[in-house]
Parts: structure tokens; C-alpha cells; sequence
């Protein structure tokens, strides 16, 4: 909700700025709007890379997957792709390396809150590294990200 004031209050701003031609201040307001847009934009996309590598951590330490699981992964391919695709003016909001740095940047997230809930929690998060191809469970992510699996 807050966003949404936030985001009003900015439009009444550029209102303004337009309406006494201050043309400057509202090309500068729009692109620091765009800015924050992209940028909600990246840390959904990071969530929920979060919870794909989550499951995708617990299928590869467990060596099994779950119905749920596998829905999970599904959707958060689905939200991913989703949010990433500017719908008018086309194209993406985050290229294939854009997507690799943000995943490299969700792994330890990821793998943190994976090892609190793989085989009972039993192993922190450096060993359940070790237990693991973090690599192919990147790979493989990526993989699913960019619908070529």
C-alpha cells in the first residue's frame, strides 16, 4: 500500500512538473520511477528464483521430488518468465546474464533456507553445499528460466 501512495504522490509530481514546464524535473522524475519499477521488478524475479532453488536444492540432496515440489517449481518458472516480459514495449527486463548475476545472487538465499528444511535440517548450509553440484542445479535452473526444459 505504501508503494501505491508513494507511486501517486510521484505522479502528482510529474503533474506538476509538466503542467509549469519544468520539462527538465520530469524527464529526471520519470527515469528515477522507471529506475524503481525495474528494480521491484529484479527482486520479485529474485524471489522467486529463491524458492526454484529451494526445491531444486531438495530434489537434488534428497535424490526425490514431491508433487508439491514440482509445482512450486513450475510456478516460480511461470512468475519468473512473467514478470520478466515487458508487455508494451516488448523484450525483457532482464537479459540471460542479467538472469545468471541474479541467480549467483539468490543461490545463498536459497541455499540457506534449503537447509533448514532438507533431510530434517540435519546439515548447515556449507554442508549441505557439499552434498550437492551447485553448478548443475544453476544449470539447471537457468535451463528452466529460459524454457528449454
Amino acid at each position: 500500500m505504501a508503494a501505491k501512495v508513494q507511486g501517486m504522490e510521484e505522479l502528482l509530481e510529474l503533474r506538476e512538473y509538466i503542467e509549469h514546464a519544468r520539462y527538465a524535473e520530469a524527464l529526471s522524475l520519470l527515469g528515477e520511477m522507471e529506475e524503481m519499477s525495474r528494480d521491484e521488478k529484479i527482486n520479485k524475479i529474485e524471489s522467486f528464483m529463491e524458492i526454484l532453488l529451494i526445491h531444486l536444492i531438495k530434489q537434488h540432496a534428497e535424490k526425490r521430488s514431491t508433487r508439491s515440489w514440482e509445482v512450486s517449481i513450475k510456478n516460480a518458472v511461470h512468475k519468473i518468465g512473467n514478470i520478466n516480459r515487458r508487455r508494451k514495449a516488448g523484450g525483457y527486463y532482464l537479459d540471460e546474464g542479467d538472469l545468471q548475476v541474479t541467480l549467483e545472487e539468490a543461490w545463498e538465499t536459497a541455499l540457506a533456507i534449503a537447509s533448514l528444511e532438507t533431510l530434517e535440517g540435519c546439515f548447515d548450509e556449507m554442508e549441505l553445499a557439499g552434498m550437492i553440484n551447485g553448478k548443475q542445479i544453476k544449470y539447471e535452473a537457468m535451463r528452466l528460466i529460459l524454457g528449454n526444459g
